[in-house]
């Protein structure tokens, strides 16, 4: 069975019209009547029931054509994925993660990749959700990694990764540092430090305070690292999202599940990277992190 037999008789039925089908697939329509012909006569059964000018699938015609589409779509982009890394000389992944994110998996994920893949040079940045979001817009990133904060555009992939607990991280010399859960409320009072790049403080200040009910006070630090001192240093508190394995909190930290209205804050995170630029090692990189945060 020749793939070519397939093509024209997925064509066919696509256009409800054998001339037509001949006309796109650039033969005649005798030919390609005699390859549809030759294709039935090699699989023993009729795929069509002809009727003068008519036809419909039979059974099998049915099972054909809709298996068939499939692995021809198949085919088309093993076809491009092949001539794309024959093409490319050098081949480049640029994965965008939050500042404040903290989890190993992530890591882990890179370094399986890369003994894998050792073709593929893997690049990672940080930012905001909102700097996350207009690097992967302009290109720059291939793929991020966030929280949904927006609705979903039909032109990108959105792999649901893992919803996430939130906690805060604060002094153990505060009196908070004994609860098993702490509240919003019990929060209003204490400065709320955030992980944000210069520029982007207002947008971060407006999602904590809008989205999760936490305290009218901001400081910023530029890292993970700076903002975590200054919770040793009991100048506020860290809110963090867990959605892999944590490992425990430096010395001086105590972290604690947060809370609203008595009810655990969660989250859900998302890799996000655009349908037009996807390729194998992208969805390959996404299947292995979900894995790892799933174990």
């Amino acid at each position: 069975m020749l793939l070519k037999q397939m093509k024209y008789f997925i064509t066919v039925v696509d256009l409800h019209s054998f001339t037509e089908a001949a006309e796109q697939c650039f033969i005649s329509q005798s030919a390609i009547s005699q390859q549809i012909k030759a294709l039935e006569k090699e699989l023993g059964v009729r795929l069509f029931e002809r009727s003068k000018r008519q036809f419909s699938l039979t059974v099998a015609g049915e099972y054909f054509y809709r298996h068939g589409k499939v692995l021809l779509d198949e085919i088309e982009d093993f076809k491009e994925e092949t001539i794309r890394r024959g093409e490319d000389q050098e081949l480049n992944l640029t994965i965008g993660y939050p500042k404040n994110f903290s989890t190993n998996e992530l890591l882990e994920t890179i370094v399986e990749f890369k003994r894998i893949y050792p073709e593929v040079n893997i690049s990672v940045v940080s930012g905001t959700h909102e700097e996350l979001f207009e690097l992967l817009v302009d290109h720059r990133i291939d793929m991020k990694i966030s929280e949904q904060r927006r609705t979903f555009n039909k032109d990108y992939y959105n792999e649901n990764l893992k919803e996430s607990v939130s906690f805060i991280e604060i002094s153990t010399l505060s009196p908070l540092s004994k609860k098993e859960v702490i509240s919003a409320d019990d929060l209003k009072n204490i400065s709320c430090i955030l992980v944000v790049s210069k520029d982007r403080e207002d947008s971060e200040r407006e999602f904590f305070e809008k989205s999760l009910n936490l305290s009218h006070r901001f400081l910023y630090a530029d890292s993970l690292e700076q903002a975590r001192l200054m919770v040793a240093s009991q100048r506020g508190y860290l809110p963090v999202d867990q959605i892999g394995h944590l490992d425990k909190p430096m010395s001086g930290i105590e972290r604690i599940e947060l809370s609203y209205k008595g009810n655990p804050i969660q989250r859900n995170y998302f890799a996000c990277w655009p349908k037009d630029k996807t390729n194998y090692y992208i969805e390959e990189f996404v299947k292995m992190y979900k894995e790892a945060l799933n174990k």
